[in-house]
């Protein structure tokens, strides 16, 4: 018996019992539609953290103020205003594979566009800081060394904030206020979305940084050099541990910390934090994948069991091809290709099935979805692969009947 008869002899014994066949198949769509759906929704997941990784820029080491205390009393991570500009500089110059240390300034505050407000953070930054954050300028320039050095007012705005003081108009070259203080649009940033906390990343205003210091209220301190934070971009390829390491002394020593004594200051590994929720998606992407394969196992056992009733309801008719010629293996190979059929044909409902799920979990849920092709074949593969094997013995069992005791099987 040629492949192409066995299955044809296959199909049509399928066909004899539709409502078994169906229910047969339906652990191996459920297993299939469930792996692909479940994989789509871990990989997508880990899609949309890599992308929030991405838009913080690469290897990035922020340097923020730590806590003072005051009375016996710890007032929290902020408190302390130790961190000037030098320390910045100092970074820049004295750790190795520092490519750019750039410090900023940061508040909270009303931004007005005729009547319009938006409540927003303003930071205070050098060019450097967009360079760092690998930020692109969408409309307009960029804040510029003279800027800084002359205290320009001038502006950049974040997506959202243009959103919402100038809906769909075109901000550059039209006026805000900051408190008192009018500033120029001189660009719109590009649109990054959310970081890996959460944030609206274009949530935001940037101004040059001394214009930030000498022309905002409430930016002044006593220490006219003070920062709020210090922005540490490492060559690629750095020991990320080491450079924190460095920055730890280098800081320790400017500030005059005795042996013993707390930082006055805190440190983030902003990849070390990406890098955590990456595994962490990865991981949930693989248990999800775990969870629905054991479908596809029952729905084997399920294709087993139907196969041996198969074998048990037709052992006249085996006995019969057996004794007019048919070979034992062309009684195997149709029993393997009927189970193999089975299998195959679950599959490609359950990859319909899938896809269709993985689709409307992600319209009614909004959770990020990604179908990639090379997980539907390998879901495929694999239903074939599990009709083969819990095939096997049922089309052996099949193949082993005694002619003359099949015929007078009742």
């Amino acid at each position: 018996m040629s492949p192409l008869d066995a299955l044809r002899t296959a199909l049509g014994s399928l066909r004899g019992n539709p409502m078994r066949t169906a229910l047969t198949m339906l652990g191996i769509v459920i297993g299939v539609a469930a792996v692909i759906a479940m994989v789509a929704v871990g990989t997508g997941a880990r899609e949309q953290v890599l992308r929030q990784i991405a838009s913080l820029g690469g290897n990035l080491i922020l340097v923020g103020q730590g806590s003072v205390v005051r009375g016996g009393v710890r007032l929290g991570a902020g408190s302390a205003a130790t961190l000037v500009e030098e320390d910045a500089a100092a970074i820049a110059r004295e750790v190795p594979g520092a490519v750019i240390a750039t410090p900023l300034v940061r508040w909270w505050l009303q931004v007005v566009a005729g009547n319009q407000n938006w409540g927003t953070t303003l930071f205070g930054i050098t060019p450097e800081f967009l360079e760092a954050r690998d930020w692109t300028i969408a409309e307009g320039r960029a804040i510029t060394k003279e800027d800084v050095a002359q205290a320009n007012k001038v502006v950049l705005l974040g997506r959202t904030v243009v959103r919402n003081l100038f809906g769909g108009g075109d901000p550059v070259g039209q006026t805000v206020r900051v408190f008192s203080t009018p500033l120029t649009v001189i660009g719109v940033l590009a649109e990054k979305g959310q970081n890996a906390s959460g944030n609206d990343q274009d949530d935001v205003v940037y101004v040059p940084l001394y214009t930030a210091k000498r022309n905002i209220p409430g930016m002044a301190k006593t220490n006219s050099r003070f920062v709020h934070q210090i922005t540490v971009k490492m060559e690629d390829g750095a020991d990320m541990v080491e450079a924190q390491e460095q920055i730890r002394g280098l800081l320790r020593q400017r500030h005059r910390l005795a042996a013993g004594q707390e930082n006055d200051f805190w440190m983030r590994d902003l990849s070390e934090v990406g890098a955590t929720r990456d595994a962490s998606a990865r991981a949930l992407s693989t248990l999800l994948a775990a969870v629905a394969a054991v479908s596809l196992l029952v729905g084997g056992i399920g294709i087993m069991n139907i196969m041996l009733v198969s074998v048990t309801e037709r052992t006249r008719e085996i006995g019969l091809r057996l004794a007019v010629g048919a070979r034992r293996r062309d009684i195997l190979a149709q029993f393997l290709i009927e189970s193999t059929a089975l299998s195959l044909l679950g599959a490609a409902v359950g990859v319909a099935l899938g896809i269709g799920s993985a689709a409307a979990v992600s319209h009614v849920a909004g959770w990020p979805t990604l179908v990639r092709w090379e997980t539907v074949a390998l879901a495929v593969g694999v239903s074939g692969l599990v009709g083969v094997f819990f095939g096997l013995y049922p089309a052996r069992r099949a193949s082993l009947l005694n002619p003359i005791e099949a015929l007078r099987h009742e």
